[in-house]
């Protein structure tokens, strides 16, 4: 059983809303009684989402967003006050996964690639939410980061390069805004069944029972026990949490 939050009279905002950990998040805050801005670059899928929402009586919004062009990140922080009033919670949740690559062989183009989404996107989505937050004095925000930000993997350094700098970002803006009443932290999750992950074993980068032995659970994670690790970082019951990156992974970093 999951825990009962009440978001009721919030506003969250989550990215790479349109499917896996973010829909299912947008899902847990809308349950939970927050306004929901869902943003995601597949605009179809978006509007599909928060059609999903609104039909069940949520308050939605869904705003198009490529997370790498930082007009279009400060465009969707300015709809979601427009449309609400305000901003209280955010998952920056929107990240690509690449192919396993030898370090020595990875063209500098997929490297800028997955830094611009991972990274990059993240921190031009922290700033503008905080921009608010800083007015409002208030507010929690979650970076996705992911296993990969906290141990190293053969043949994944260029994405591990960006989840591990997406802690390092977490980490000193959250010191930076503690004392303004704002709390920022990491959630890092181990392989979660999602659309992303399924793509990787179909195209066969991922071996589905390797991946689920190399959890000590013993099987992959699911979308909504992230979302749950979010609405909780986000929540009063986590009101003293400030700048951990907090590892969903089936206990992978714990061996």
């Amino acid at each position: 059983m999951n825990p009962a939050y009440d978001f009721t009279g919030q506003v969250a905002l989550v990215t790479g809303a349109s499917s896996g950990m973010g829909l299912a998040t947008a899902r847990a805050f809308a349950q939970a009684g927050a306004a929901v801005v869902l943003a995601d670059i597949n605009e179809p899928a978006l509007r599909e989402a928060a059609g999903e929402l609104e039909s069940a009586g949520h308050r939605a919004l869904a705003v198009a967003c490529d997370v790498t062009d930082e007009d279009q990140v400060a465009a969707l922080v300015d709809q979601a006050v427009a449309a609400f009033g305000r901003l209280d919670m955010a998952f920056n949740n929107a990240g690509i996964q690449i192919p396993s690559s030898d370090a020595a062989d990875e063209d500098a183009g997929v490297f800028d690639k997955v830094n611009a989404i991972n990274l990059r996107g993240v921190w031009a989505c922290m700033k503008h939410e905080l921009r608010q937050m800083r007015t409002q004095g208030s507010g929690a925000i979650v970076n996705c980061s992911s296993l990969g930000g906290l141990v190293g993997i053969p043949g994944r350094a260029s994405y591990h390069a960006s989840k591990h700098g997406v802690i390092g970002l977490t980490g000193s803006a959250a010191l930076e805004y503690a004392p303004r009443g704002v709390r920022i932290n990491a959630v890092c999750p181990g392989t979660i069944d999602t659309p992303m992950v399924a793509d990787m074993i179909a195209k066969g980068e991922l071996d589905r029972a390797e991946a689920a032995a190399g959890q000590p659970i013993g099987r992959l994670g699911h979308a909504d026990e992230i979302a749950q690790a979010v609405l909780w970082l986000c929540s009063d019951g986590a009101s003293f949490v400030v700048g951990v990156a907090l590892p969903v992974d089936g206990g992978y970093t714990a061996q």
